[in-house]
């Protein structure tokens, strides 16, 4: 599973008021990156960690690309025809992935593995250069969403040959969802959970008021010596950031950035520098994410409104960045 870079995220200072049970800070690492837990509870915290330690490592078991022992590596290695009975969450995952290819005309596509590792950004290894048109075509064929055949009733998926998986641009957002659950069930009804930048929250802060969390600016220092941040409210919400400046690499002056478009086998070539999704799901806006900055900041914009979305985007404009969000995220904004 790609690595991730952790969010900046601007708290609020805890407040002198005692909230009814203790709030634990909880913290470990998976998936290449870490994660962080707030939560209010009266469970033991060694416990806590343990159980959301647990969830962590099943979503990797499941569906990470750099295991080759999980679900979805043996997947990608079976032979044309198998058919493979996958993890319930796995499962779900996929199943909510197809459902966006479908919606987004394949700017989203779970199948994009292959392309995303011929371009230096996957469990192969970096790369220096852009890859030749004749490998890219070669990659481009092992991909297709509408290739893969679901079978919902015993939860199969069928290999048709070749065909690469890779969920990093929504499994991440699954965990979050799936440490979620488990403090649901854990009695816990107010609590902030984040993994590698993607977060969701739970009832309102211990203080009594929404949880406040900054959006990752595309440039930082940049945005706290001008004071500009924006703090979003987030109750009963999950937030989910892609952008074009966390991995990349430049080849004869031209910058390629992580981000494939699965319709032209190549890396995106507009002007949007990152977007930030709202949705109730960390899984959905983790994906939703990722189908933005594929779509890019006239397509993406259009998608956002006729979906009712919230979505901030960030755009290249000379040398800074051009914001822009839809009324649904404004409408999340944290009051000044």
């Amino acid at each position: 599973m790609r690595p991730g870079l952790a969010l900046v995220l601007a708290f609020l200072l805890w407040p002198l008021a005692v909230p009814a049970a203790p709030v634990q800070h909880l913290a470990g690492q998976t998936m290449g990156t870490t994660w962080q837990v707030t939560v209010a509870s009266d469970r033991d915290a060694s416990e806590l960690r343990a159980g959301i330690q647990r969830r962590l490592d099943e979503v990797v078991a499941e569906m990470s690309t750099w295991e080759a022992d999980s679900d979805i590596s043996r997947f990608n290695a079976a032979p044309a025809g198998t058919a493979q009975v996958l993890p319930e969450g796995f499962f779900r995952v996929l199943q909510a992935a197809l459902d966006l290819a479908a919606g987004t005309g394949g700017a989203y596509d779970p199948t994009v593995g292959p392309l995303v590792n011929l371009w230096g950004f996957g469990p192969d290894g970096e790369r220096l250069a852009a890859p030749t048109e004749a490998a890219t075509a070669a990659a481009r064929a092992r991909t297709g969403w509408q290739r893969l055949a679901l079978d919902p009733e015993r939860r199969i998926a069928i290999q048709p040959g070749g065909l690469y998986l890779d969920l990093s641009s929504i499994a991440k957002g699954h965990a979050v969802d799936r440490v979620a659950g488990y403090l649901e069930a854990s009695g816990s009804t107010s609590w902030l959970v984040e993994v590698g930048g993607e977060l969701r929250a739970r009832g309102r802060h211990p203080a009594g008021r929404p949880w406040h969390v900054a959006v990752e600016h595309p440039d930082p220092q940049d945005a706290m010596q001008r004071g500009d941040a924006i703090v979003v409210a987030l109750e009963d919400l999950a937030m989910a950031t892609s952008g074009d400046y966390r991995h990349f690499f430049d080849d004869a002056g031209q910058r390629y950035s992580h981000t494939i478009d699965p319709r032209t086998a190549r890396p995106v070539a507009h002007a949007l520098a990152s977007v930030t999704v709202l949705h109730r799901d960390c899984m959905q806006a983790d994906a939703l994410a990722t189908a933005m900055s594929v779509l890019g900041p006239d397509e993406g914009w259009r998608y956002a409104l006729e979906h009712d979305l919230a979505v901030l985007f960030f755009v290249h404009e000379g040398d800074g960045f051009r914001q822009r969000m839809t009324p649904a995220f404004a409408r999340q904004l944290s009051a000044p």
